[in-house]
């Protein structure tokens, strides 16, 4: 049985990957801004047969009560063997140009809130020396597109730290992950049309826990992602700026 932690628990792929290691009777503590999402989450997954849910609410924006919240998760986890960091907002780009208290606002959700998360819950893994960080962040953050650079260079910010953050931890036997999903249907992409290239959050959930089991670095959900941006960052910049994308 594995402690778990599981920040922006109410987002669809965050549920998903919760229902799947409540199935293996783990235990689970969940952060997101919803109580009332939380409890029903919580309440479900109890019945999936996780063996306890604690949850806590939490704004991610408000950085200075980071540490007190993750301190209380420690405390009633006793010690964290996953910690999955899920949250994030995908903003509308053409509002985001017009004004930077937008893109700001974006950029504090997407990257600042995680890199302050992760520096709490680094040393608090380099401490205890075993169990893995994994952080959701997206294939926008592989190359910037005039469609999304706001979001894509807050996740792109997030690769990196998170990168860092592996190299450094590697000596402690933590694993630090980085995922990167494609398309995934979710109430966050409602208002896309949908495609081949989409997948559930289902199908998300179980890359990430598959990810997590063979202690990878990047895992690309689903995996044909790593070949389609491959491709796209093999593009040159002369053609990829003429490029509609």
């Amino acid at each position: 049985m594995k402690s778990i932690l599981i920040i922006g628990a109410n987002s669809a792929i965050a549920a998903a990957a919760a229902r799947l290691w409540a199935a293996q009777g783990h235990r689970m503590h969940l952060m997101g801004r919803s109580g009332d999402r939380l409890a029903t989450l919580a309440a479900d997954l109890k019945i999936r047969g996780a063996s306890s849910v604690g949850h806590t609410l939490m704004d991610a924006n408000d950085f200075a009560l980071h540490a007190a919240l993750l301190e209380r998760a420690m405390t009633e986890l006793g010690v964290i063997d996953i910690v999955l960091v899920a949250h994030g907002t995908l903003g509308d780009q053409a509002a985001c140009e017009r004004d930077f208290g937008l893109a700001l606002d974006q950029f504090n959700t997407n990257a600042l809130s995680v890199i302050s998360l992760l520096t709490h819950l680094g040393a608090q893994f380099e401490r205890q020396g075993h169990g893995t960080i994994a952080v959701i962040g997206s294939v926008a953050g592989d190359r910037g597109r005039r469609s999304n650079y706001v979001y894509g260079a807050a996740k792109a910010a997030v690769a990196t730290f998170t990168q860092g953050l592996r190299n450094r931890m590697n000596a402690s036997n933590v694993q630090v992950l980085t995922i990167k999903p494609g398309f995934v249907d979710t109430p966050m992409t409602s208002g896309f049309p949908k495609g081949a290239l989409w997948c559930s959050p289902e199908r998300a959930a179980r890359g990430i826990l598959a990810a997590i089991n063979r202690r990878a670095d990047v895992a690309y959900v689903p995996g044909f992602w790593r070949w389609i941006m491959l491709i796209v960052r093999s593009i040159p910049e002369a053609i990829f700026k003429r490029m509609s994308l």
